[in-house]
């Protein structure tokens, strides 16, 4: 395929899963894990998920840490993934590392069909409630092939999501520790990163401290 072959909806819905980090446990937040905070009436982690599926990811696998069972049991999270990261309070690198591996994992079972076909992971984080189902289409429209790597811009600077092309994976699993995630391996390969202005449809807040609660409706 050349850069000029745009693929079709089914194809880029077929070859992108969306993979949501939701392992954290809320440090400055009195200990109350992310993924349990309430938005517009569904908790941060359901409404992540929705926002993945309104993009067009058919497949998403979400990684649970902190209280994983408390999530299990309040979230709608029907037709997802469930992965959990037991090593999730060393930092969201812990969890990229849990979400690559079961993208890889379920690539090479056989009759799950839970992976099968997936090339790129458009990667979120469930404590950025500002970047909607636009923003995440535009990054996930930008995926050729699993060479891939793509990173939504605001003003010109990276931020989430990212897309993370299959060829990829392994790399960025070997040097994602603590809370710097893919950082690492995209400063090293910052030449090959596609940038997609989201800056006019998202504000990429995080929701770390009480003061960050504001943003919630």
């Amino acid at each position: 395929m050349t850069d000029n072959e745009a693929l079709t909806e089914d194809q880029v819905g077929d070859r992108v899963a969306g993979l949501l980090l939701a392992a954290g446990g809320g440090r400055r937040l009195g200990g109350r894990p992310k993924a349990l905070l309430e938005h517009r009436g569904h908790l941060l982690v359901e409404h992540a998920v929705g926002v993945l599926r309104a993009a067009g990811c058919a497949r998403v696998h979400v990684v649970l840490g902190a209280r994983a069972e408390d999530v299990r049991a309040r979230a709608a999270l029907d037709d997802c993934v469930l992965v959990d990261n037991p090593d999730w309070e060393q930092g969201m690198g812990s969890s990229l590392r849990a979400g690559l591996h079961s993208l890889t994992e379920t690539e090479t079972e056989t009759g799950t069909g839970t992976g099968i076909g997936a090339l790129a992971a458009l990667v979120c984080l469930v404590d950025q409630p500002g970047i909607g189902a636009e923003a995440m289409a535009r990054v996930r429209a930008a995926y050729r092939d699993e060479t891939s790597l793509v990173s939504a811009a605001y003003a010109g600077v990276r931020g989430h999501p990212v897309l993370l092309g299959a060829a990829h994976w392994a790399g960025i699993a070997a040097t994602a520790t603590g809370d710097r995630g893919a950082r690492a391996y995209l400063r090293e390969h910052e030449a090959e990163i596609a940038l997609v202005e989201c800056g006019d449809v998202a504000r990429p807040y995080d929701i770390d401290t009480e003061a960050d609660l504001v943003h919630l409706e």
